[in-house]
């Protein structure tokens, strides 16, 4: 698992005043969990990092690689032969905050970055992994995140003074 903790102003205020009106913030965790998941989703369709940059194009190396295989290539960064990544994200809500990432093992390898051979050597004696890999983050805020996230959380505090 990536974590990533972000702290953004209007966030985390609107959250606390959210948090005084409310016992149990598990409801708006899952809804701004399942929004920060299909964001996060659509990173990999543009394939840009939350502050708006491209990512890194696979290199020569990779293209390569498919065409030995035969396989068709997709020409977006982090969008492989099977698209674990970017179909594996999920959103782990609770009752005051919530984590969206994923669990696979070389998730952070593809949003940090890794160096050839940085995670050693395979039996074969070929480093894991066998090539220089750009970091391409697709966790985090972008603005356009945090405005839908003070809007998810205006939503739910109209509610809830409507209710009180």
């Amino acid at each position: 698992m990536i974590r990533i903790e972000i702290k953004a102003d209007q966030v985390t205020s609107g959250l606390q005043a959210l948090a005084r009106q409310l016992d149990d913030l598990t409801p708006v965790m899952q809804e701004i969990g399942a929004f920060l998941v299909q964001s996060t989703r659509e990173r990999f369709q543009e394939g840009t990092a939350p502050d708006g940059t491209k990512w890194a194009p696979k290199s020569e190396v990779t293209k390569q690689a498919y065409a030995r295989r035969r396989v068709r290539l997709d020409p977006r960064p982090l969008l492989g032969e099977s698209r674990m990544l970017s179909t594996q994200i999920v959103a782990f809500p609770g009752p005051a905050s919530v984590e969206v990432g994923s669990n696979l093992v070389y998730a952070a390898a593809m949003h940090f970055g890794a160096g050839q051979g940085a995670f050693g050597r395979d039996r074969r004696k070929h480093p894991i992994p066998w090539g220089t890999i750009p970091a391409r983050p697709f966790l985090g805020l972008s603005q356009a995140d945090e405005q839908a996230i003070g809007e998810i959380i205006g939503e739910w505090l109209a509610q809830a003074s409507g209710s009180m």
